[in-house]
């Protein structure tokens, strides 16, 4: 039997004997390279089976490797590993070809039970035509290992045109995935469309999808497209699933089985080609128990599952997140820099965020605008309903509003078109606000 062959490509001395070490077996021939060049100098006279590579080294970077082993050796499987756990490297090294993915520092345990994996099951692997651009979305961040797979799953749902559910709760960045996975597919230029299926009532809903023909009930003064017709051989963003009616769902699953739909008041089928993904905060289990929610559907859904975790449950992603989100809140206001003291970074990590990442980037916002001095403090931390673990009261609407414009005027220092700027608000009515308030 031949000896399983590993190559191991790195520019770190340590790493390359670590990890040989780790997966010396008497079954193995394991090699190591110091970069890409002389890891590809090598393969005609030796061709490896599996292949560790770094993402970031001098010269050729693992990306660019592992585009030259799919054409010199695509038989080979690849895992990356790289210390730059950012989600466009991961999925841009996913949707390549890449069937594995490892962040440094390196679990050697959960390093040799991968490639174990792999040598058992050679045929398993997800690999792409080609790589496609990554799409910068900034909060699709974080070092917990079920974001780390959510990267994953996301290049490998791009290169297919199966349908997606995309589960978690209200603010864990549904749509922020959904928009990921059509941006690095082979279709990314055709159009995503999004619709949020609880803001609309079940025949409008229909409408909006399908499309309708002229008189086809009240209001109905002309021919409409749906989404469907205007997404093309893009995306469907169906948000809330769960909030639809069995009607909906009947007519949605004939869409998803046969690819075909009936404009409201037509009688003409029409084609779409559009990829469904579809996202919900709801338990479809338990719906589908209670008979209000069909089973054919949700298994034609969830082709690929995706489950976003709430961000209590990785609260040691928030740094991260917050440096993120920081950023791209001083970038949209055209502000300088603006950093995060220790302080606060304490306060945020406590706090449950009942809200998500949505919550948090909605405080860390407010507080972009309040922080005086580049720094956030504490006490520029607008948190709704708790603070390190205690309770803290609400406070009414109109109490919050009034502090709310308070705190933005002062940090304007006190000029009235930069304050109705940040609260996105006309010149009149911020007067108007501030004469209600009694704010001087």
């Amino acid at each position: 039997m031949a000896k399983q062959r590993v190559l191991i490509v790195d520019d770190d001395d340590a790493i390359r004997t670590s990890i040989s070490e780790a997966l010396a077996r008497h079954d193995r021939d394991v090699r190591a390279a110091e970069n890409a060049t002389t890891a590809l100098s090598g393969l005609d006279r030796w061709r490896p089976d599996v292949v560790l590579s770094d993402v970031r080294m001098p010269g050729l970077d693992g990306l660019e490797l592992l585009q030259l082993l799919a054409e010199r050796v695509p038989e080979a499987d690849v895992i990356m590993m790289t210390a730059f756990d950012d989600m466009p490297t991961i999925v841009s090294a996913m949707r390549a070809g890449a069937v594995e993915f490892l962040v440094k520092p390196l679990d050697l345990a959960e390093l040799r039970q991968t490639v174990d994996r792999l040598f058992a099951d050679r045929a398993e692997r997800n690999a792409g035509d080609e790589a496609v651009p990554p799409v910068s979305l900034d909060v699709l961040v974080g070092r917990d290992p079920r974001m780390i797979r959510t990267f994953k799953l996301i290049g490998q749902a791009a290169a297919v045109r199966s349908t997606v559910l995309i589960r978690g709760e209200s603010g864990t960045g549904k749509e922020l995935v959904a928009r990921a996975i059509h941006a690095n597919s082979p279709q990314s230029t055709a159009p995503f469309v999004p619709v949020n299926c609880a803001a609309l009532p079940a025949t409008l809903l229909e409408s909006e999808l399908f499309g309708h023909m002229r008189g086809s009930f009240t209001g109905a003064t002309n021919d409409r497209r749906g989404r469907f017709a205007i997404a093309g051989k893009g995306t469907i963003f169906l948000d809330e699933i769960g909030d639809t009616s069995l009607e909906f769902q009947t007519k949605l699953l004939r869409v998803l089985q046969d690819g075909e739909f009936q404009p409201v008041g037509s009688e003409k089928t029409e084609k779409t080609e559009a990829r469904v993904v579809a996202a919900t905060h709801r338990a479809l289990e338990a719906m589908i128990a209670e008979g209000k929610f069909r089973e054919d559907l949700y298994y034609r859904l969830r082709v690929v599952e995706i489950e976003l975790p709430p961000l209590r449950e990785r609260a040691s992603d928030i740094p991260l997140l917050a440096q993120q989100l920081i950023a791209r809140a001083c970038r949209s206001m055209q502000c300088d820099p603006v950093a995060l003291s220790a302080e606060a970074l304490r306060t945020l990590t406590a706090h449950p965020w009942p809200g998500n990442v949505r919550e948090l980037e909605n405080c860390l916002v407010r507080a972009v605008v309040l922080a005086r001095g580049g720094v956030i403090r504490p006490e520029h931390l607008i948190l709704s309903t708790a603070t390190n673990g205690q309770d803290v009261p609400f406070n009414s609407l109109e109490e919050m509003e009034r502090d709310h414009i308070a705190r933005v005027f002062a940090a304007t220092g006190r000029q009235k078109t930069r304050t109705a700027e940040v609260l996105g608000i006309s010149r009149p009515r911020l007067d108007r606000l501030l004469r209600k308030h009694g704010i001087a």
